[in-house]
């Protein structure tokens, strides 16, 4: 192995408590989302759709705490955590 690939890991593996405390909001708010659903299984109208429309059906709380933690994990915190971390590197 290369010097510099484990110089580059070691990089990667150090980050700021901000920068993973953003890591983790967005698996945090999934599984809030999945708690939700088991714990308060008469929110999810998916289970007993009986006359319910589209809408009804895809807008139910708990979905959407799934859906904001997987854009967030996916689209928003990678570019905080990027801007955490060009902050914290010395200059």
């Amino acid at each position: 192995m290369s010097t510099q690939l484990i110089s580059e890991r070691a990089h990667a593996r150090s980050r700021s408590a901000r920068a993973r405390l953003v890591a983790v909001l967005g698996p945090a708010t999934m599984l809030g989302g999945v708690v939700w659903g088991f714990l308060q299984p008469y929110r999810l109208t998916v289970l007993h759709p009986h006359g319910q429309g589209f809408w009804w059906l895809l807008v139910e709380p708990p979905l959407l705490a799934v859906g904001v933690g997987i854009v967030f994990a996916l689209l928003i915190a990678p570019g905080l955590i990027e801007d955490l971390e060009d902050d914290a590197a010395p200059r």
